[in-house]
């Protein structure tokens, strides 16, 4: 039996080079399912599952760049960190506080400056030494005013017994109340001003820390500009000897709070140009001056001397956060450190699925002394999730590393246990969770379903000429890992055209993709029957579909046009989903068992995947016996299996096969073509 004991699964105190030897020998890809490897780990629940202490340690999946962060924190370097959202780059950037060379810390004070009010002046002291040093400030002046009050207090004693000598010599007691008065409001006056002013002579302590504290870590994601490189607050008071002091003003930025420590940026491109030319300043210099940036500060009139600021950038986004940098903050960025790819996914190996499930007891212990505690999961759970995790990958042999939702799956299975009031977290729990949790994208395909069930838009028997059922996936672009699958009809109309030159019209919201996609379609069709299509007009009709993007649907535009040109009905109880190279091929597309799903939700029986594909299909227990999944390499293996038995069907056939080169090597197939 493998036993997950600490020393396995929690990784010691390791050299870089001792991590790049491991990632250069990787462990074999496992071929048994998960609930039989699950029988061979000897754990009862989550909760015997130990967990690192270092932060960079409990990073799943990400080795490679787990790499580079020590080195970067080692030598002091800025980075880089691109990928899906979900895969752990904010907590690598975190991890770095913890790798860093244990500096010596500063607390930053801001002083009046007796030449220039506009310009405070900035000097920095020892951690913790700022508050100690204003409180010792504040004691003398508390002393020297308690001082001064009492010699003021004396001297008003004095006037006030001259008055009463005055009083009782002349007789005017009315001269003697309003001089008393006067003297009151004269002692309140000259006492509140020698109070403001000893105040306003205090510096104020822009960053502080303790002398024990770890580097400081500051995450400045979708800040603004004030928040991001300092402000100075408005003053409603700005004259008549009523404004407060221009370095009291003063507030530090997450630049300046980040000293010594990490500047963490998520979609650094979200930042504007000027934003970011001021971040390039301060990462050179290493210190920024403060001033006003909002439309409720005041503006350029105060600015501080420069700041200290000497931070690690780690900045992140999606692949498109690229063409939104500055190129000069981008330069630096390679030119002074490292720029990385995280991962989407990682190899379904041993290590890695003990990996995942330390993943599944770090998200529980996470939330264990708060109101959000769920209980620990058990090994079939664990196996759901792992399942899971094969799913939202897309390919065979991988696992998904968006473990932003998977962790969100986690704790909805956990707070069905708590409502249930189980000890433990099973996979009763977590098929619930999927039920309940399925992303917008999901309820609106089964919705769409359901309503075109309800409305016979969706031909699941029988024959029709130019009718094939495409599959689909709604929100490709979502950034989501878990595709939510859509059954496509699409139907061709093929007519003689009415002028010189052909038209192909293609309706139901394409994207200029799907548009291309269907320019070429006509480019094969053309090639591989030989017939001319500039003679005929080929309408194309997405059916009640809006917003269809990318190429998957090639081979179920390809197929509807032939089956309308060669008047050969197709089979209404199979759909499929391919892209078609211009020689006819099939080539694999995303989302492959999604789209296997909504068919047999559809009520269709059979479909046709690219060869390439077959691989990635993980369908769940459900759908395996509801449906037949045949993986196809050409389109003449496409019109094999979809077109009905006709005397026009086997020469169309033949035709195709001698034009069309395999690329994919053959495989098993059950069945045999109608």
């Amino acid at each position: 039996m493998e036993d997950a004991t600490p020393s396995e699964d929690v990784p010691s105190e390791k050299s870089v080079t001792e991590i790049v030897e491991e990632l250069e020998s990787p462990d074999p890809i496992i071929e048994e399912s998960v609930v039989e490897w699950l029988d061979s780990v000897d754990f009862h629940s989550t909760e015997d599952v130990p967990i690192p202490e270092g932060l960079v340690d409990q990073v799943i999946g990400q080795e490679d760049a787990s790499v580079v962060i020590r080195k970067a924190a080692e030598q002091r370097r800025h980075m880089m960190m691109i990928g899906d959202p979900g895969t752990g780059k904010s907590m690598l950037a975190r991890s770095m506080t913890e790798l860093l060379p244990q500096d010596d810390l500063v607390d930053t004070l801001c002083y009046p400056n007796d030449d220039d009010d506009n310009e405070p002046r900035v000097r920095t002291v020892p951690a913790g030494r700022g508050d100690r040093l204003i409180k010792a400030q504040r004691e003398l002046i508390r002393t020297q005013r308690e001082k001064q009050q009492k010699q003021l207090l004396f001297g008003v004693a004095i006037v006030a017994f001259l008055f009463l000598v005055f009083a009782f010599k002349s007789g005017d007691f009315m001269t003697l109340f309003f001089g008393l008065l006067l003297l009151a409001f004269a002692y309140m006056f000259i006492s509140n001003r020698m109070r403001s002013g000893d105040e306003g002579r205090l510096p104020k302590l822009l960053v502080k820390h303790q002398r024990d504290d770890e580097p400081p870590f500051v995450d400045a994601t979708a800040t603004l500009a004030g928040s991001l490189l300092g402000d100075v607050r408005h003053d409603p008071f700005q004259s008549g000897g009523m404004e407060t002091p221009a370095h009291e003003r003063v507030e530090a930025g997450a630049i300046h709070k980040a000293n010594g420590g990490v500047l963490f940026i998520d979609e650094i491109n979200l930042l504007r140009l000027e934003e970011q030319q001021a971040l390039l300043t301060a990462m050179q210099e290493r210190a920024f001056p403060i001033s006003g940036r909002s439309e409720r500060s005041s503006g350029a009139l105060t600015k501080s001397e420069p700041v200290p600021c000497d931070f690690i950038l780690v900045a992140a986004g999606n692949l498109d956060a690229i063409q939104g940098m500055h190129p000069a903050l981008r330069s630096r960025i390679r030119g002074y450190g490292y720029e990385v790819f995280v991962n989407s996914d990682m190899s379904d190996t041993a290590s890695n699925r003990r990996r995942l499930i330390r993943f599944i007891a770090q998200e529980v212990r996470r939330d264990i002394g708060s109101n959000r505690e769920i209980p620990h999961f058990d090994k079939s759970a664990v196996g759901m999730i792992l399942r899971e995790a094969q799913r939202r990958s897309g390919r065979r042999g991988k696992l998904s590393l968006r473990l932003r939702e998977l962790g969100g799956l986690v704790r909805i299975s956990g707070d069905l246990a708590v409502e249930e009031g189980s000890e433990l977290t099973s996979s009763r729990h977590v098929m619930a969770a999927r039920r309940i949790a399925k992303p917008l994208e999901q309820q609106v395909a089964d919705r769409m379903i359901e309503r075109r069930q309800q409305y016979s838009l969706l031909v699941n028997k029988g024959q029709r000429v130019g009718r094939v059922n495409g599959l689909a996936v709604l929100g490709a672009d979502s950034g989501l890992s878990d595709y939510s699958g859509i059954m496509l009809p699409v139907e061709a109309l093929v007519t003689p055209s009415q002028a010189s030159g052909g038209k192909v019209l293609a309706t139901g919201g394409l994207s200029d993709i799907a548009k291309e996609s269907v320019t070429n379609v006509s480019a094969v069709i053309k090639k591989l029957t030989g017939k001319n299509v500039s003679d005929f007009d080929i309408h194309i009709q997405f059916v009640d579909t809006h917003g269809v993007d990318g190429d998957s649907a090639s081979i179920t535009i390809a197929t509807a046009i032939i089956s309308a040109l060669e008047e050969i009905p197709i089979r209404q109880d199979l759909a499929m989903t391919g892209s078609l190279s211009v020689r006819g091929e099939v080539l694999p597309v995303g989302g492959v068992t999604a789209k296997i799903e909504a068919a047999a939700k559809s009520g269709v029986k059979t479909v046709l995947i690219p060869k390439a594909n077959a691989q990635d299909v993980l369908l769940d227990d459900e759908y395996i016996d509801e449906i037949e999944v045949i993986p196809v390499d050409t389109l003449d293996e496409v019109m094999q299996w979809a077109l009905v038995m006709t005397d026009k069907k086997p020469g169309l056939v033949e035709r195709l096969t001698k034009v069309i080169d395999i690329l994919t090597p053959e495989i098993d197939l059950s069945g045999t073509p109608a």
